[in-house]
């Protein structure tokens, strides 16, 4: 940004900078890439390094188009086209979100998810909304530091204003905490089955692994839960189609009368010419047993479920070898248990905030994700993925319950509050109290306009900056 202001500075000057300093951010939040690359692709050190550094440079193309945009910016408007950046930023955020990769971890705004008084900003203007946020307030550092004008002083006051209105408005927010005593409540229990990734698809270890997952559902069942949630992919086979193995499951779903719902890999066999396609799902089961629906996850980890451009990245065959091919489901389906509506987020799709406000519209009162985190070993992956489904809580005025393979489980409410949460690598049955909810936040209704303001901006300075060189 401070190079942005010096308008002088050339477009390949700005856009290396940009690389240099999104290249270097990607690599520090995203280092875990790397072990899980080597531990579960089955790749050499070195090439799983590679990976990693091609996918950290991959998304340094954001930060360096944000440079570009912010340098001209300021060449078209003068000093005081720095002031566009938070739009310009959140543009190239939900570029990256939205294109190639669909790859939205880490937004900037995601930084603000544990600071309870300013999240509450995302019940209004979303992820995109907190990013904004932060970008304005550098913004207003960076002009200080640099600027010499004296209305750019006069605009810094201003955003500090701005600043305390947004952290006075959030305690308000929270001080009332109306919808933790709307809605029905709802007793779930969440499994954390913590099963090593080895051992997960090695068939000795089939019945362990499900008896383990009734035995901690049972114990959950006994504190009174009235819907029991699995993992994803907890069960060690294809769940519908693999009868035998699924019954003592439906089972007692049947004797406790207790909805269950089930992450688990989906099959759907060759049919007229075409190949076994593979989901990454979850089903419900309903109190007699039996599975009243399934939905398919929309959203597939790139170099997890699928490998992207497998043609360019030829070097990767182990890792193409050991990655999934999955199908991505297209229906954000909302499951409906004897008037009790709620939904699922696969592991990835915690992270995204068009699919939670999908389900939402869709009717769901209460947002589940599961997922798989064994591939993140203890590194900050895991506790990254929690904090950043805490602020799908907030965008939508739900409460958010998590079941995860090893950790982090847990519930949190509808202004990011964690209200329980597990260790890592422990198996045990976590029973939260939580409440159905009917209420749409401002930004469930209106969704992105931030960042869509923001793709118009950018799209307006590309064109006037064009026409003004030529």
């Amino acid at each position: 940004m401070a190079c942005a202001i010096e308008s002088h500075r050339s477009t390949l000057r700005l856009a290396t900078l940009g690389f240099l300093t999104g290249f270097v951010g990607f690599l520090g939040t995203l280092y875990w890439v790397v072990p899980t690359m080597k531990t579960y692709g089955g790749l050499p050190a070195w090439v799983a390094a590679g990976v990693g550094v091609l996918m950290s440079a991959y998304l340094a193309i954001y930060p360096a188009l944000f440079g570009v945009l912010l340098g001209w910016a300021v060449r078209r408007f003068g000093a005081g086209g720095v002031w566009l950046a938070p739009w310009l930023w959140v543009a190239t955020e939900w570029l990256r979100a939205n294109t190639l990769l669909q790859f939205p971890w880490a937004l900037l705004g995601s930084s603000q998810a544990s600071v309870l008084p300013v999240a509450q900003l995302a019940s209004v203007g979303g992820v995109y909304g907190l990013s904004a946020l932060v970008a304005l307030v550098s913004t207003a550092a960076a002009t200080l530091a640099l600027g010499q004008r004296r209305v750019d002083r006069i605009a810094a006051v201003g955003v500090g204003m701005v600043l305390l209105a947004v952290v006075g408005l959030g305690m308000v927010r929270l001080n009332a905490s109306t919808l933790t005593t709307a809605g029905r409540p709802l007793r779930v229990g969440l499994i954390q089955g913590n099963i090593d990734q080895d051992s997960k698809w090695d068939a000795r270890y089939r019945d362990v692994i499900v008896n383990r997952y009734l035995a901690l559902s049972r114990q959950a069942l006994s504190d009174g839960a009235q819907l029991v949630i699995w993992p994803e992919s907890s069960t060690p086979f294809y769940f519908d189609a693999e009868s035998v193995m699924a019954a003592p499951i439906r089972r007692l779903a049947a004797e406790t009368n207790t909805p269950f719902l089930v992450g688990t890999d989906e099959l759907v066999p060759a049919r007229n010419g075409s190949p076994d396609r593979y989901y990454n799902a979850a089903s419900l089961l309903g109190g007699d047993g039996r599975t009243r629906a399934t939905y398919r996850k929309m959203m597939l980890v790139p170099f997890g479920e699928y490998v992207p451009m497998k043609r360019l990245l030829f070097f990767v065959g182990p890792l193409v070898e050991a990655v999934s091919d999955f199908t991505a489901g297209v229906d954000p389906l909302v499951f409906d248990s004897d008037g009790r509506r709620f939904s699922v987020a696969i592991c990835y799709e915690a992270v995204s905030p068009g699919i939670s406000r999908a389900f939402v519209r869709g009717g769901s009162q209460l947002l589940a994700t599961i997922t798989n985190d064994a591939w993140f070993g203890r590194t900050s992956a895991g506790y990254q993925h929690f904090e950043q489904a805490g602020l799908r809580a907030i965008e939508e005025g739900r409460y958010v319950v998590r079941a995860a393979n090893t950790g982090i489980s847990g519930a949190i409410d509808p202004y990011g509050r964690v209200i329980e949460k597990t260790e890592l690598f422990v198996p045990l049955a976590l029973t939260v109290d939580v409440r159905l909810l009917d209420e749409r936040t401002i930004y469930s209704r209106v969704g992105d306009v931030v960042a869509w303001a923001g793709v118009v901006l950018a799209a307006f300075v590309a064109v006037t900056a064009g026409r003004r060189r030529r």
